[in-house]
């Protein structure tokens, strides 16, 4: 690319950013004030345990832990040895960009009132974090029961870095960097900060009365991510896959994994991570996030062996890979059950989920024919949606599960609306996600091609983006 081409691009980019930021600080200069004066009206009296605090800063790391470096290494040990640095770079960077833009508008886009676009993102009234200080508070899931708002965000931020990141899996190898960092920055603000917004964006336990997001509304339950990260990153990572096309030589060339040691150290650094993902969503250090503890030990551990017994049938060998695979997809899918499911309910659902993963992975991929590098859409996507319905099952108290909490009894007693209810409210949930992240994805798949381009020259392609793209190589002979 000439100097020149180069200069204009960047000079578009500049632009759109320019334009999206814009606004932003405009109307949070107009809306902080009041939005903080009326909301410091509203605050019930709020106590912090300073053991829930504690538990949640340490959640917070391990879900970066989850990030970098265990996604990291569980990716590019699943690329060609060429290719091994430009997707740790890619991670890395995107863990970086998201960090600032959650603090300059995404917080407040995921979690303020939005006024009469509240159904489905909110406002700019907490842009640059305005207002927020070490002595403001979020309000947990007990009433009256706060954490430091400031590890909230904290924790938040690290949700908003790993879903992008779990993206770049499916067009690994044959993208421009330029053009992950685009895309990834126009799709957390009008893809993801919405999708956060719709699924957990309420009132707390002293408001349950307040407006809430679209997905909240419809009674459907989350836990820690089901819809907001998984379904939206697969659906997003499906798009772009087929947007971009098949990697060179894709089915004529060898693509093997460089390095099953590397990636079984990304998905175990994943396992431990996940723990603060799954268990630090219960905002409190009491027996829910035990529970959600041991949901996630059991049904990725179950979903591991489910993936090796059809892999053994299959094949006729159970493989790391496979194994790996099963772990991650048994994450996935616990994620939005991990604080509502009983622990034999969770067994079921890692049994459940890797089978399905596998056919989707393993036959509707070759059916279809297109290059979901790294199978994100099969694992993630797949197992977000068996998970999110399965929550809607397990939850059931007449199946082991907790219950949903009913805010409107004095006691905050769990309550069932029935499984036919409860599923319901759920696939509107996944539909939503599904819809909203396909056709926003693609939009914005688009967008960056136009201005930039979505993919590398054959040339860069074939030498490998290590070197191609970052003049440096993961390993040196």
């Amino acid at each position: 690319m000439s100097i020149s081409k180069f200069s204009s691009n960047i000079a578009r980019v500049g632009a759109l950013s320019a334009a999206l930021l814009a606004p932003v600080i405009a109307f949070a200069q107009e809306a902080a004030p009041a939005a903080a004066d009326a909301a410091a009206a509203a605050a019930p009296a709020m106590t912090m345990d300073k053991g829930d605090n504690t538990w949640m800063l340490v959640s917070t790391v391990l879900v970066l832990l989850m990030t970098i470096p265990g996604l990291a290494l569980f990716y590019g040990g699943l690329v060609r040895a060429k290719n091994m640095l430009s997707v740790l770079m890619q991670v890395f960077m995107i863990t970086a960009v998201v960090m600032i833009i959650w603090v300059t508008y995404g917080y407040s886009l995921a979690f303020t009132d939005g006024g009469s676009l509240n159904s489905f993102v909110g406002g700019f009234s907490k842009a640059f974090l305005a207002g927020v200080t070490p002595s403001s508070l979020a309000e947990t899931f007990s009433k009256g029961v706060a954490i430091p708002e400031l590890t909230f965000i904290c924790f938040q931020m690290t949700f908003a870095c790993i879903t992008p990141a779990l993206i770049v899996g499916a067009f690994a190898e044959r993208i421009k960097f330029s053009a992950v960092m685009l895309f990834v920055i126009l799709w957390v603000t009008f893809v993801y900060f919405p999708m956060a917004h719709m699924v957990w964006f309420w009132g707390g336990p002293s408001a349950y009365t307040a407006p809430t997001g679209l997905i909240f509304s419809y009674g459907a339950i989350d836990f820690a991510g089901g819809t907001v990260v998984h379904i939206n990153a697969g659906i997003a990572g499906l798009i772009g896959a087929i947007m971009l096309g098949k990697r060179t030589g894709y089915k004529k060339e060898i693509m093997a994994p460089h390095s099953m040691t590397l990636t079984m150290v990304g998905a175990s650094l994943l396992w431990v991570g996940w723990f603060g993902f799954n268990a630090g969503s219960n905002l409190e250090a009491n027996g829910y996030a035990s529970l959600a503890m041991i949901n996630t030990f059991v049904a990725t551990a179950a979903a591991a062996v489910s993936w090796c017994i059809v892999e053994s049938f299959a094949r006729g060998k159970a493989s790391m890979l496979g194994a790996a695979s099963g772990a991650v997809a048994g994450l996935v899918a616990v994620t939005p059950a991990a604080g509502f499911a009983g622990p034999m309910g969770a067994v079921v659902l890692g049994l459940i989920v890797s089978p399905i993963c596998y056919f989707f992975v393993d036959v509707v991929k070759n059916k279809f024919n297109y290059d979901d590098s790294l199978d994100v859409f099969g694992v993630h996507c797949v197992g977000g949606i068996v998970g999110a319905i399965g929550t809607g099952i397990l939850v059931n108290p007449a199946l082991g599960g907790a219950g949903i909490v009913d805010y409107s009894t004095p006691d905050f007693a769990a309550s069932y609306a029935g499984t036919a209810t409860q599923v319901w409210a759920q696939l509107k949930g996944v539909l939503t996600t599904i819809v909203w992240s396909g056709i926003g994805s693609a939009i914005l798949y688009k967008i960056v091609d136009v201005i930039i381009g979505l993919r590398v020259p054959v040339e860069a392609e074939r030498e490998g983006l290590d070197l191609a793209t970052h003049g440096e190589a993961a390993y040196h002979a």
